[in-house]
C-alpha cells in the first residue's frame, strides 16, 4: 500500500510541476525521436519536440548500471567523437528509471567500422515498479580501443 502511495505522489508531482524539457507539448507532432518517422518497434511516445522540429533538451548522462532485468537493444539517435577521437559521446531516447536503465555498452572495433550497441532493461532492486511513459534524451560516453580515425560508427540494434 506504501508503494502506491508513493507512486500517486510521484505521479501527482510530475502533473503538477513546471515545465519541464522532457514534458510533451500539445502541438507535439506524431513522429519518431529522429524525426523521420521511422519505427524502431518502441512503444515510446513520440519525443518532445522544439519549434524548429529538432528535438529539445539537453541529454541526461548515464552510466551502465548493469545487470538488468530482461535487457534489450536500444536504437541511439547520435553518435559524436570525442576531440582526440577516442571516445563516442551516444545520445538516444528512452523512459524514465527504473523502468529504463543502462545495462551495458557493447563495442566492436573492426579497421572500417565501429558497432556501438546499446542495451537497457528494468532495475533489479525495482522488479514491480510503475514508471510513467514519457520520452527522455540520455547520453553516456563509449571509450573505443583506438582512435576513430575516419571509420563508420554503425548502431548495432538497427
Amino acid at each position: 500500500m506504501r508503494k502506491l502511495w508513493l507512486v500517486a505522489l510521484l505521479f501527482l508531482a510530475v502533473a503538477c510541476g513546471g515545465t519541464s524539457s522532457t514534458s510533451a507539448s500539445p502541438e507535439q507532432p506524431e513522429a519518431s525521436p529522429s524525426g523521420t518517422g521511422a519505427d524502431h518497434g518502441s512503444s515510446m511516445p513520440a519525443s518532445p519536440v522544439g519549434p524548429s522540429g529538432a528535438p529539445s533538451g539537453t541529454p541526461s548522462p548515464v552510466t551502465p548500471a548493469g545487470p538488468t532485468l530482461n535487457p534489450r537493444k536500444v536504437p541511439w539517435e547520435s553518435a559524436t567523437p570525442t576531440d582526440d577521437g577516442r571516445s563516442l559521446d551516444v545520445v538516444w531516447w528512452s523512459g524514465v528509471e527504473p523502468c529504463n536503465v543502462l545495462d551495458r555498452v557493447e563495442v566492436t572495433e573492426t579497421a572500417r567500422e565501429v558497432t556501438v550497441t546499446l542495451y537497457e532493461g528494468q532495475d533489479r532492486r525495482s522488479p514491480d515498479a510503475v514508471c510513467i511513459e514519457i520520452a527522455i534524451m540520455k547520453s553516456t560516453k563509449v571509450h573505443l580501443k583506438a582512435p576513430l580515425d575516419g571509420r563508420k560508427v554503425v548502431d548495432g540494434a538497427k
